[in-house]
This record gives structure tokens, sequence and C-alpha cells, in this order.
């Protein structure tokens, strides 16, 4: 320790003389005796300034030792403290062990009795949590969790006012479940906006609104963004405006779980939605089926019209040249005084003439009803091919994806067979009432070429 310490004195008093040589050397003597005289001043600073570093070393030197044996009694100390609280906290430790034996053996069967209660407990909180009861009645189960802690604990046990409560709430969740209650609250629009409402509670089922079905998720109340038909929205504006008596309403059975199956009812596709899941090609079936069914409508109003035309001119002795019967016949009049064969001619001509505007749109019918289910079969295809085609990027980890691109792509089917079903139909009965028009037509210019050739014969 000692010659380190020299060492160290050496080093300083060697770099100190260096840098008081250096410094005279700077001041540039101009004799050698001034040269003398400077370096014996430089011994003398040098050596006073030893002395005074010297000092300095032996006070640091006698402080640190008073420190270190400052550390050495304070160590001790607290060595002597560490095992004087072992041994309290082995004392402690004993005297909690057998404070914990005495409380078991008093709880006796309390013990059993809060099992029952914190399961009890820890069931209400599961169920207030999303209970729409809990909508009209915040924060009611925030007494719980300090229940369960104390029941659960060994420091503090419940009182009867606590246990009483968990009681009544347990009663009071049971028969709101059966009520149909009235109450004001803020409910959060699809856009954002808030707006306080009142609020009409089926048990624990439905919320409703205004004329809507509301949510409600532990915290807020929103309304749906996506509504059920107009039929059960009529309904729920009829519960709400009612002071008594019978409202049928739809509710979700499935509500105190969360109301799966409203969910799942609102999220069916509307009938556009239908469409457009169709793509390009169900709008073309669409259109074409459109356009059958209006031809179809047209051409049996014209065929009934015509019928009762043609039934009205065989009442009559005189032709009427508004319908294809009194046109023959007008025909048939005006070459009354030829012969047979000249007049069957004749009127078979006017008949043909007739034909075309009984028959028309029969064949673009025909089309229609034929194209309808091979469109669809189209459209089928294509939707396949696009779906094993995201199944091919994608992966077939999702059966949700893949009903749903199957189920769009049968939608063209379903459309389709929708516009050929009735196109046949309507085909069938306009072609039947054109051919009626078409018999009757037939029938008299027969007769009227038999009474001719009856005539010229006698």
């Amino acid at each position: 320790m000692k010659m380190k310490f020299v060492k160290n004195c050496l080093m300083l008093a060697t770099v100190g003389l260096l840098s008081s040589s250096f410094a005279v050397a700077q001041e540039k003597a101009q004799t050698l005796d001034q040269l003398l005289d400077m370096v014996k001043k430089s011994q003398i600073s040098e050596s006073a300034e030893h002395k005074q570093r010297e000092a300095e070393f032996a006070r640091d030197k006698a402080g640190q030792a008073g420190l270190l044996a400052q550390a050495n009694a304070t160590r001790q100390a607290e060595e002597n403290r560490s095992v004087a609280l072992e041994k309290k906290y082995a004392e402690q430790q004993l005297l909690v062990t057998q404070k914990k034996a005495q409380l078991n053996e008093r709880l006796g069967s309390m013990r059993e009795l809060f099992g029952h209660l914190t399961s009890t407990a820890g069931d209400l909180r599961a169920t207030l949590e999303t209970s729409l009861v809990s909508a009209q009645y915040p924060n009611r189960g925030d007494f719980l969790d300090t229940l369960i802690e104390k029941m659960n604990g060994s420091t503090q046990l419940p009182d009867i006012e606590e246990i009483e409560r968990l009681w009544y709430e347990v009663q009071r969740e049971m028969v709101e479940t059966g009520r149909v209650a009235k109450f004001n609250a803020t409910v959060i629009k699809p856009n954002g906006e808030q707006a306080e409402q009142e609020i009409v509670r089926v048990g624990t089922y439905n919320l409703v609104s205004n004329g809507t079905y509301l949510t409600y998720d532990g915290r807020k109340i929103e309304e749906l963004a996506r509504q059920p038909d107009s039929g059960m929205l009529s309904a729920a504006a009829a519960l709400q405006s009612a002071t008594s008596g019978v409202v049928d309403l739809g509710i979700d059975p499935t509500g105190p779980l969360g109301g799966q199956l409203l969910g799942a009812l609102i999220q069916k596709p509307t009938f556009m939605e239908y469409l457009d899941q169709g793509g390009s090609v169900g709008w073309v079936i669409v259109y074409v089926g459109i356009f059958g069914i209006l031809l179809g409508f047209w051409r049996m109003l014209v065929l009934f019209a015509m019928s009762a035309k043609v039934k009205a001119q065989l009442k009559s002795d005189k032709p009427n040249t508004n319908n294809p019967l009194g046109r023959v016949l007008k025909v048939a009049e005006e070459n009354k005084n030829v012969d047979p064969e000249t007049l069957e001619l004749k009127l078979e001509e006017a008949v043909l003439k007739e034909r075309p505007s009984i028959e028309s749109g029969l064949a673009i019918m025909k089309i229609i009803a034929a194209v309808g289910p091979l469109l669809g079969l189209l459209g089928t295809v294509t939707g396949m091919i696009t779906t094993f085609q995201a199944i091919t990027i994608f992966g077939a980890g999702d059966p949700k994806n893949m009903a749903g691109g199957i189920s769009a792509a049968l939608v063209t089917t379903v459309q389709g067979l929708v516009v050929a079903i009735p196109m046949v139909l309507m085909h069938t009965l306009v072609n039947g009432r054109a051919k009626s028009v078409i018999h009757v037509l037939d029938e008299q210019t027969t007769g009227i070429i038999a009474e001719n050739a009856e005539r010229n014969g006698k």
C-alpha cells in the first residue's frame, strides 16, 4: 500500500517538474545567471507544492480509514437487525398459521357457504355484464368484486347487507326477465351521433326505440346498422306507443345469450342484394325476364280483347273490320259470287294475313323461356370458376367464404329458373288463346266455303 502511494507521489512530482521546467523555458532567459535563478525558483516552488500534496494525501488516507470503520459498523448493525427480523418473521409466521387454523375452525360450515356465494356472485357478474337489464340499471354489479374478494380472503368477512344485496340482484334479474319496461337512455346512431331516447326493454330479449331494434354490449346502447324487415319494425313502433293490451312483436329468443339469431337474421341479404350477387349475367337475366313477362301480359290483354271482338262478330250478321273474323267475312262477302276454289284461296289468304298479328310474340316468349335457364347456368359456371380461383389463391381454410362464393354462383341458376317457369306458363296461355282465335277463323272459313260450294252446285 505504501509502495503504491510513493509511486503515485513520484509520478506526480515528475509531471510537475516537467511542467514547471517547460513553463520556465517559455520565459526565455537572456543570460546563464537568469536561467540558473529561474531553475532555482522552480525547484523551491515545486518543493512547496509537493509538501502540500503530501499533506492532502495523508488527510485523505485518514478519512478513508474512518469511512471504512463506519461502513463496517453499519454492516454489523444491519446483520444484527436481519437476524432479529428473521426471528420475528418466524414467530409471526407461526402466529399466522395458528390464526388461520383458528379462523377455519370458527368458520366451520360457513366456508362451504362462502364457496356457494362466491360461485353465485361470479355467475351473476358474468350475467350482468351483458344483460339488457343492465342497460336500464347500470353499475348494479360493482359491489360483486368486493364481495368475492372478501369471501375468498382471510382478512375480511362479508356482512349480511352484502349477502342480502347479492340475493336481491339475483331475484331482480329473474323478475326483470319477464317484464316490459320503458326508460330513457343515450342511444348511439349508426353514423356516430348520440341521442337521448325512450327505450322499451322486452325482458332480457330485445331493446327497441322509435321503431328500431337496439343492441347493448355491456357499456353502450347502439342502434343496429341493419334492421329486420318492415313488419318487425312496425310492430316495435306499435309496442312503444301502446299503453295496455297485447301487441305482436318479433323477439330474439337468444337475446340473453347475445342475440345471435337476430344478428344472423339481419345479415340475410335483401332482394336487391340477391340480384347483385348474380353479377352482370344475373342482371341480363333480370332484364330479359322483365321484358318477357311484360310481353306476355301485353299479348294476353290483346288476345283477350281480340277474342271478345270475335265473339261479338259471331253474333252479328254484318262484317266488322275491327277484328280478324270480321275482316275474313268481309273478304267472303266481296267474293261470294266466285267459284268455290277461288273463294277458298281468297279466304285462306285472308286467314294467313291475320295469323302474324294473332301469333305475335309467341316465338320471342318461347326463346326467353329456353334461354333463361341457359343464362343461369352460364352465370353459375362463371361464378364457380371465380370461387375456385379464390380457393387456389387464399386456400380453403374458411368454409364460410367458400359457401358464400358458391351461394352467389347459384343465384343466377335461381334467376334463370324464376324467369323460365313463368315464361313457359305465359307462353302456354298466350298460345292457347291465339289458337282458339285461329280455330274460329278456320271454322268460319270452312263453313263459308261449304255454303258457297253447295250454292254453286244447286
